[in-house]
């Protein structure tokens, strides 16, 4: 098996928004497989309709590391406690699993099996903010945390990149992943 990461992108964005580009050259220059995919109606349908072609449109295994984030890092709770095969090592940034503002959240579930998404999820690390400007902050992390355990990093560093924070590299995603 060769080792593979997938960058899922958050709400309203692209995967050549921030930090994910570079991230991609990192991982891909140490030998990594590294897909990106374009998500465009991440959030906007319901969760359940759209992780079927998620699921569907890549390969989960041992070697895969799962990077998301805020939407995309909501997104990575679903599709771990639907998982086959559990994968390495999950990433969520800015990543959130109850409603953090007034915005529909669609990319959410009602419930969450967590003991599911613990035995898939691998090596799992919380990124988030004490300064999230939507409120995908250290609270979030800490909600998860209490689930599923992993590592909760908490810093003050806004979203990790949005329309009006450039966020272009993220050292430490980067050496968190072998």
């Amino acid at each position: 098996m060769s080792r593979n990461a997938i960058i899922f992108h958050g709400t309203g964005g692209s995967p050549d928004v921030a930090w994910y580009p570079w991230l991609d050259a990192r991982l891909t220059d140490r030998g990594y497989r590294v897909e990106r995919p374009f998500h465009p109606r991440l959030n906007v349908d319901p969760v359940a309709e759209f992780l079927p072609g998620v699921l569907a449109s890549h390969a989960f295994d041992t070697e895969t590391v799962l990077i998301g984030h805020s939407g995309g890092a909501a997104l990575l709770l679903a599709l771990l406690e639907h998982l086959e095969t559990p994968v390495a090592q999950s990433i969520l940034v800015a990543g959130y699993a109850t409603r953090v503002n007034e915005s529909e959240e669609p990319v959410l579930q009602e419930a969450y099996d967590w003991d599911r998404i613990r035995a898939n999820a691998g090596d799992l690390y919380f990124i988030n903010s004490v300064t999230d400007p939507y409120g995908c902050d250290a609270n979030q992390g800490r909600f998860m945390f209490d689930r599923l355990g992993g590592t909760q990093i908490i810093r003050d560093e806004g979203h990790f990149g949005d329309y009006d924070q450039p966020y272009d590299t993220f050292e430490l995603v980067d050496r968190l992943i072998p």
